[in-house]
């Protein structure tokens, strides 16, 4: 059985986060992925503590898909240094689990490669 993550992304606006979810769906990274927003954001940047209005993004996938997950956001991300942190699934319902490894796999017919 694969292991499951859910990837976290945060993007600075609202279409810049859903073009980050096409692209990673439409490649195969991630089954689903969905955008919770507007978030406020408090984070230490250059120095100095910044406030900002973000949008989260959820990823859902499997470990296996990380780095390349990764480097497509990192491609499609206008950020210096965006957050991708991946969270492990540690239970989940066998139909959907089973379809997250249906929709990313090797049996899905499409390479996962960026770009």
């Amino acid at each position: 059985m694969a292991d499951y993550i859910e990837v976290h992304v945060t993007a600075g606006d609202r279409g810049e986060a859903a073009r980050i979810c096409r692209v990673v769906v439409e490649r195969r990274l991630a089954a689903c992925a969905q955008v919770v927003g507007p978030i406020t954001s408090t984070y230490w940047w250059e120095g100095k503590v910044e406030e900002a209005e973000e949008w989260l993004l959820l990823l859902k996938t499997t470990a296996d898909l990380f780095d390349d997950l990764a480097a497509s956001v990192r491609e499609a991300h206008s950020y210096d240094v965006p957050e991708i942190i991946a969270v492990p699934v540690r239970a989940g319902s066998t139909d959907y689990l089973a379809w997250v490894a249906r929709e990313t796999g090797p049996g899905s017919g499409v390479q996962h490669g960026v770009g």
